[in-house]
């Protein structure tokens, strides 16, 4: 992956999380945009998420997805289909993001086990991040220089491991 040439869709778990980390802006080297959909955007209430997203879409490094009816059939879909599977379940938003994120070729950013298990098991062609990979990530792009300890730098800010 080169740096800045990618777009990302990111859930709710991923963005209440990553917007207690102090170098939560790192994410914008890695994609030109990341893309929040209207469902995710309406279960954001709090700070620092509500304050930090509501930064970022105004200063256009995160930008409103409006789910079209093709993307919501589609998540309603891998929804029905993670139900006989074993597969922790996805909501709706995380459904969303799997769904255009398949459509459009975005990375999805979750922290959501079912998301995040969801290509593998349910066969998606879609590339599914944690924080965890987005640190690796930006490691490899030379954005950070020790992993190890920017790592444990969001274990200890975002409290999750």
């Amino acid at each position: 992956m080169s740096p800045a040439s990618r777009e990302a869709l990111a859930d709710t778990s991923f963005l209440v999380d990553w917007a207690r980390y102090s170098n939560r802006n790192l994410l914008f080297k890695l994609f030109d945009v990341v893309h929040v959909p209207e469902s995710v955007l309406r279960e954001i209430k709090l700070p620092p998420a509500v304050d930090w997203v509501a930064e970022s879409l105004a200063a256009g490094n995160m930008a409103l997805f409006t789910e079209t009816p093709d993307v919501e059939e589609e998540a309603r879909r891998i929804m029905a289909a993670g139900c006989d599977k074993p597969l922790k379940r996805v909501d709706f938003p995380e459904a969303v993001c799997l769904a255009a994120g398949v459509r459009f070729g975005y990375v999805v950013l979750t922290e959501n086990g079912g998301a995040y298990f969801a290509p593998r098991v349910l066969g998606l062609g879609v590339e599914v991040w944690r924080a965890f990979e987005v640190i690796v990530e930006a490691w490899r792009a030379g954005y950070v220089e020790d992993v190890v300890g920017e790592l444990r730098r969001y274990e200890r800010e975002a409290l999750h491991l």
